[in-house]
């Protein structure tokens, strides 16, 4: 069977290859820490699990409107003009089976062969898969070490030209845990308006969040009109599974994703979007006492990881993951996560995963125990030592 020439442009999320191979190893007898995955080791709140329960035993079982229920849209718009400090009502949400279909419907509607798309790097590697898959032309903002992982203006502004469609924003970003500045981000949406440019804003780490408060380019003004913002309940309220995500964007756009879910994945489960209005509406007590573990597990892991020769790790302002440069233990990046997997049996990813400018970083994420990060911390220490 031949594949299409479009398949060759697909990328893939290395995490998952990573995992594949992590569970090979525990399979043959290995112990393997895993702080490769990114997904919170917490349970979705019983709250929330109750009321995906309550909404199976009541009939929940069929199809729903392909951008999602009337309710459950206003609920994710109060939700948002709350958050964002922007005016949206539920005519502007469309519901995905995870924040991924959000990613593509944007770029399938939007993105013409041979438009430029400029997005974070490092960065999330589905968004460079996602850019060429639709056609597209990936333009990499580089976040820089030195600017704690942020991007500089000037080098954005030089990248712009007559073909730059959409711009990606990541914050807090996955993998580097940097967030932009207010000023960095007012002056992306000037760019953006100066040059007629669509923002995709994925701020699906919004409330893993450790120092400061969150600035979303939507609500600077005119930004509004030209912003699709991305979230999800996976990471806020730990449902990875139950793929649960949404879009809010412009009236325009709104029929056209639409089109795309129903052409794709009809629509979003009907007791996940009932799952999901608890969640947002319900006590958020579960969620807040997470992000407080992983701030405390932020520390433990970034003291450690600085302590050990040949490494050095900024501290990240949110997400849950760190992005510790590793040059200087003489290896490679792609080396140094194979080996200390093979030798230590700790998992984690090669920068470069997540883009040419992730070469000679490692991200780990701290989505595990502190019993068990501090374990991955004396493995690490060894097999650097037993390195240099």
């Amino acid at each position: 069977m031949r594949l299409a020439e479009r398949m060759s442009l697909l990328g893939t999320e290395t995490a998952f290859e990573v995992l594949a191979k992590a569970r090979r190893l525990e399979a043959e007898g290995k112990d393997v820490i895993h702080l490769e995955i990114g997904e919170p080791d917490f349970a979705t709140p019983a709250n929330v699990v109750q009321a995906g329960v309550d909404a199976l035993n009541a009939g929940d079982t069929h199809y729903g409107p392909s951008p999602g229920f009337p309710a459950v849209r206003d609920g994710i718009a109060a939700e948002v003009s709350k958050t964002r400090g922007i005016s949206v009502t539920g005519d502007n949400v469309v519901i995905t089976p995870g924040g991924k279909p959000i990613m593509f419907f944007t770029m399938l509607a939007l993105v013409d062969p041979g438009d430029e798309v400029l997005y974070p790097n490092p960065g999330f590697p589905i968004y460079e898969s996602m850019i060429k898959f639709t056609g597209g032309v990936p333009v990499p903002m580089k976040l820089h070490e030195s600017l704690d992982f942020n991007i500089r203006i000037d080098e954005v502004a030089g990248q712009i030209t007559d073909k730059t469609k959409l711009m990606v924003v990541n914050s807090p970003n996955n993998p580097c845990g940097s967030v932009i500045s207010n000023d960095d981000l007012k002056a992306l949406a000037e760019l953006a308006q100066e040059h007629d440019i669509t923002v995709l804003s994925d701020e699906i780490y919004i409330r893993f969040l450790y120092e400061g408060e969150h600035h979303s380019i939507s609500a600077f003004p005119g930004m509004r009109e030209r912003t699709i913002i991305l979230d999800g309940f996976s990471k806020t309220y730990a449902m990875t599974g139950w793929r649960a995500g949404y879009g809010v964007m412009p009236l325009e756009l709104v029929e056209p994703i639409s089109r795309l879910v129903t052409n794709s994945v009809s629509c979003t489960a009907s007791f996940t979007q009932a799952a999901m209005l608890e969640a947002i509406q319900g006590p958020q007590g579960d969620s807040y006492d997470m992000v407080s573990e992983f701030k405390a597990r932020r520390d433990v892991i970034v003291d450690g990881l600085n302590e050990i020769p040949g490494i050095r790790c900024a501290r990240p302002k949110g997400a849950f993951y760190v992005f510790p440069n590793v040059e200087d233990t003489g290896m490679a990046s792609q080396e140094f996560a194979d080996l200390v997997l093979e030798e230590a049996g700790v998992a984690c990813l090669a920068g470069e995963a997540f883009g040419d400018y992730g070469k000679g970083f490692v991200r780990f994420s701290f989505a595990n125990s502190t019993e068990n990060i501090e374990k991955a911390l004396e493995r690490i220490d060894r097999f650097v030592k037993s390195r240099i």
